[in-house]
């Protein structure tokens, strides 16, 4: 069963009312199991750990999976053309990543503080994780790039992370130039290479900005290959949703039903839901390039499979037990043991099909996670 909860719309977003008019809809998904979190857990060596993207992007690795049999095939992801059939839909995630982490002092004392960006609230009000936290109060003032930026502590939120107001020269920047100035790419904590360029953790087609952190699946795709994939009568189609550090944050609780998602912004156009509709009725696949772009449709599908335009807040936890449906096939990286997105793949295949599978991608020396390589399921 799948519980649908209405909530207010978002207000102050950056698409500046060019969705207005969609819905906003939380999503909670409680499907009935037993398993735990440690039935996804499997064994990774440090060494598989992605730390540089391929060069160029599309020459990573990629392990083709048949979600009901667990056959395999060793590939490279340029080679995802064979794998896609005119009529199909490739839906992606256009959100684009913001340099979220920034550096500062408190305005007092001088100590060294930082403070990731998590989601606007409102306009210049953000909800953050910030360190120290112990030193961060309500009404304590951070300062950015030698004055460029002042922040204040407003209150503390669940999960002890802050909300933020920042206030710099609205005359000189608007806030997304100003973070290119003094912030840093938010790279997840098991990536600790410098990235030498910044556009690397995101995707050619990024748009919205918003992000904290990067939709993987789709660092794999030139823009040679959209070209090609285009050519072939396979559309192309937008989404977005603002992926939010959540996405690392690990599953604490024995039973993955206690798990809490955290809730993430999202949008369907008309448009959009318009092509993935009437190209899946004429018999073409929808394929999704990531989590986060599955999520966002199973989140604007109606139990019929219609996708629907709306804009909101998605809290979708999608484990074993989930009937997808929207999404027919799914582009994806490897996923970190004991996660919520392994718990995604494993209700698209099976867990015992999933974990042969990465089990079979460590011995096959795959690399794993953000820049690591992909896997085509479907």
């Amino acid at each position: 069963m799948v519980c649908m909860q209405m909530t207010a719309t978002a207000k102050d977003r950056k698409d500046g009312g060019k969705t207005a008019g969609l819905k906003s809809m939380i999503v909670n998904n409680r499907p009935q199991t037993t398993l735990s979190t440690k039935d996804f857990y499997y064994d990774l060596p440090e060494s598989q750990i992605a730390q540089t993207p391929a060069e160029p992007r599309d020459s990573s690795r990629l392990l083709v999976v048949d979600a009901k049999t667990g056959e395999t095939q060793d590939r490279i992801f340029r080679d995802i053309v064979d794998y896609l059939h005119p009529g199909d839909t490739l839906v992606v995630n256009d959100s684009k990543v913001i340099p979220a982490r920034l550096y500062g002092v408190k305005a007092d004392s001088g100590i060294e503080c930082e403070v990731v960006l998590l989601r606007m609230r409102e306009a210049d009000v953000w909800e953050c994780l910030v360190r120290p936290g112990r030193r961060l109060k309500p009404g304590a003032i951070i300062v950015f790039g030698n004055g460029l930026c002042r922040a204040t502590v407003n209150e503390t939120v669940e999960g002890g992370n802050r909300l933020l107001s920042f206030v710099y020269d609205k005359e000189k920047w608007n806030f997304y130039t100003l973070l290119d100035e003094i912030g840093q790419m938010p790279l997840p904590p098991y990536i600790t290479e410098k990235l030498r360029d910044k556009d690397r953790y995101q995707t050619i087609y990024a748009n919205e900005e918003g992000s904290a952190a990067a939709p993987t699946a789709g660092l794999h795709f030139t823009n040679e290959l959209l070209d090609k994939i285009r050519q072939m009568d396979v559309a192309v189609v937008p989404v977005m949703l603002h992926v939010g550090l959540g996405t690392f944050r690990p599953v604490k609780v024995e039973s993955i039903t206690d798990h809490e998602m955290h809730s993430e912004y999202f949008v369907v156009s008309e448009a959009a839901a318009r092509t993935i509709n009437e190209r899946r009725r004429a018999g073409g696949r929808t394929i999704c390039v990531g989590t986060t772009s599955c999520r966002t449709l199973e989140s604007a599908a109606d139990e019929n499979g219609m996708v629907h335009a709306m804009q909101g807040d998605t809290g979708i936890f999608i484990y074993p037990g989930y009937r997808f449906k929207a999404m027919d096939a799914l582009i994806t990286n490897f996923h970190l043991p004991e996660s919520t997105l392994l718990m995604l793949v494993s209700a698209f295949s099976s867990r015992e099909i999933m974990l042969n599978t990465y089990n079979e991608a460590v011995e096959k020396g795959y690399r794993f996670f953000s820049f690591g390589d992909a896997m085509f399921i479907s």
